[in-house]
């Protein structure tokens, strides 16, 4: 499997803001960040999803996990507004839980109820998010990190 050039390029951002807010790595540090890019995306035994900062964020980052759950392709997740990825009767609940992040820098312990591209809902648990703030502290959306 090839790894999409934007999620290896995502790769540092998603680690070191997660490793910032958390006070914990990501990936294994003793990987390489070809090695850690490449394991984040296709082996990870959790879903990762992050989006952008639009008005209506667009899903930037999706790993192979979190593609198997909501059952899209990279390719069909990067066209999708990360809202869509929520029931309707959901969407309220998740819009007041990333506000709260967008204040306190990241949550954890989240659950909630999400839906596919074939309509199947699925509950994902244990989840974290956080902003991706770089380096020079600019914003550039939210991470999440799940299991199923």
């Amino acid at each position: 499997m090839n790894i999409p050039v934007a999620a290896s390029s995502l790769y540092r951002l998603l680690a070191d803001s997660y490793a910032r807010w958390l006070k914990q790595p990501l990936v294994d540090p003793a990987l390489s960040d070809e090695q850690a890019a490449r394991w984040l995306y296709e082996d990870a035994p959790f879903g990762l999803l992050a989006h952008n900062t639009h008005a209506d964020p667009l899903f930037i980052y999706g790993n192979v996990s979190a593609q198997r759950c909501f059952e899209y392709s990279w390719d069909e997740l990067m066209l999708l507004p990360s809202r869509l990825s929520a029931p309707p009767q959901q969407v309220q609940g998740r819009k007041e839980f990333l506000e709260q992040v967008s204040k306190q820098g990241f949550a954890s312990g989240y659950r909630g109820l999400r839906i596919s591209k074939s309509e199947r809902t699925f509950w994902i648990n244990d989840g974290t998010v956080w902003q991706l703030v770089d380096q020079a502290g600019v914003l550039h959306g939210q991470a999440a990190l799940f299991r199923t």
